[in-house]
C-alpha cells in the first residue's frame, strides 16, 4: 500500500494540501469526517474511547488500503503508521499571523475575533493529540517532510508532495497484500480487545457517485473486463489569469492506470459537445504528454448494444 499522511496546525490549510495531493496522485482522500463516519459503521453508535482511536483508525485504513492508495489528512495522521517504505508523513507549518489571516477569511471575522477563534482551535487540537496519542503536539521526527506555507499556496505544496511521493516510489509499493492486512487486523484487534471493542468489518469505501448513468454503465464494463479505473481523479488547469490563478480547468471522466489513459464520455447534446471538444483540444495543446480518448454518443451506444446492456443514453 501507499499512504501519504498530511497534518498541521489548525488553519494551516493542510486539508487543502491533502485534497490537492489526492487529485494529483489519484489516491483516495481520507478526512476526519470520513474516518468518523467509517468508525460509526464499524463500531456502531457507541463512542470509541480516545485511547482506542489509533488502533481503530488503523484497522479501518488497513482494510481500505487493500484496494486503494490513501492520502490521510487529519490531526495526528503522522502517528498512525510507523516509518516504512510505503508511507510518507508530511507536516504543514504556518505562522500564527498566517493562520489568523486564514481564519479571518474563512469565517469572515475581524482579526481580533479570528485570533480568539484560532486559540480555541489550537486548544482543541492539543486536546485531541493528548487523549488520542498521549502528547499535546507531534514531535519533529514524526514527519518525513515539513513544508512552510508562508511562501507557498496549497496547490504548490501539493505539487511538492507529489514529487516527494514519486521520489519515494510510493506507487511502486503496490496495494496492501491480504495477508499483510490480516496481520495488521490481528494486532489492532488485540489492542481493541482491551476496551471490549470488536471490529464488525462493515466499514467500506463506497463506490463513486457518478454524474450521469452512462458513466456507471462504462464503469461496469471496465469491472467486467477487470480493468482498473479511477473516476475523475484529476483536474487539468487550462487557462490562468495574469496573477497565475486558474480560470479554466478540465476533469476527464475516467483514468485507466494500466494504459495510462484518460477517458471522456460525451453523450450530451451537440451544443455542449462543441464546448467540451474545445476544452479537450486545449488540454492536448497544454499537456501533449497526456493520453486521452473521447467516446462520443454513437461510440458509447455501440458499446452498450454490443454488451446487451439497457440503453441509458438519452
Amino acid at each position: 500500500m501507499a499512504i501519504l499522511t498530511i497534518s498541521g496546525a489548525p488553519a494551516s490549510r493542510f486539508e487543502e494540501v491533502g485534497h490537492g495531493c489526492s487529485r494529483l496522485l489519484g489516491f483516495e482522500f481520507v478526512t476526519e469526517s470520513r474516518l468518523s463516519h467509517w468508525m460509526t459503521e464499524e463500531f456502531g453508535e457507541t463512542r470509541v474511547p480516545d485511547r482506542a482511536w489509533r488502533p481503530a483508525a488503523v484497522s479501518i485504513l488497513a482494510r481500505l488500503a487493500v484496494e486503494h492508495h490513501l492520502v490521510v489528512c487529519l490531526w495526528g495522521a503522522e502517528a498512525l503508521f510507523p516509518p516504512s517504505p510505503f508511507t510518507l508523513r508530511a507536516g504543514i507549518a504556518a505562522s500564527e499571523a498566517r493562520r489568523i489571516g486564514n481564519v479571518t477569511l474563512d469565517q469572515r471575522m475581524e482579526r481580533p475575533e479570528a485570533k480568539t477563534a484560532l486559540a480555541r482551535l489550537d486548544r482543541e487540537a492539543k486536546h485531541l493529540h493528548r487523549v488520542r496519542l498521549g502528547r499535546t503536539r507531534p514531535q519533529p521526527d514524526a514527519f518525513d517532510v515539513i513544508l512552510n506555507s508562508e511562501h507557498m499556496d496549497a496547490s504548490q505544496m501539493a505539487e511538492v508532495l507529489q514529487a516527494a511521493a514519486a521520489a519515494r516510489g510510493l506507487r511502486e509499493q503496490g496495494l496492501l497484500a491480504v495477508d499483510a492486512e490480516a496481520r495488521i487486523q490481528f494486532e489492532t484487534r488485540l489492542k481493541l480487545a482491551k476496551y471490549g471493542i470488536v471490529p464488525a468489518g462493515h466499514a467500506r469505501l463506497k463506490r463513486a457517485s457518478f454524474n450521469h448513468p452512462s458513466e456507471e454503465v462504462f464503469a461496469n464494463l471496465l469491472d467486467f473486463y477487470r480493468i482498473p479505473w479511477e473516476y475523475e481523479p484529476r483536474s487539468f488547469p487550462l487557462q490562468w489569469d495574469k496573477d497565475g490563478r486558474v480560470i479554466e480547468a478540465f476533469t476527464p471522466d475516467f483514468y485507466l492506470p494500466e494504459f495510462d489513459l484518460y477517458v471522456e464520455l460525451t453523450t450530451m447534446k451537440q451544443t455542449l459537445v462543441t464546448r467540451k471538444n474545445r476544452k479537450i483540444k486545449l488540454l492536448r495543446a497544454v499537456y501533449p504528454h497526456i493520453n486521452i480518448q473521447v467516446f462520443y454518443q454513437k461510440d458509447f451506444q455501440d458499446l452498450v448494444f454490443k454488451h446487451g446492456l439497457r440503453d441509458v443514453v438519452r
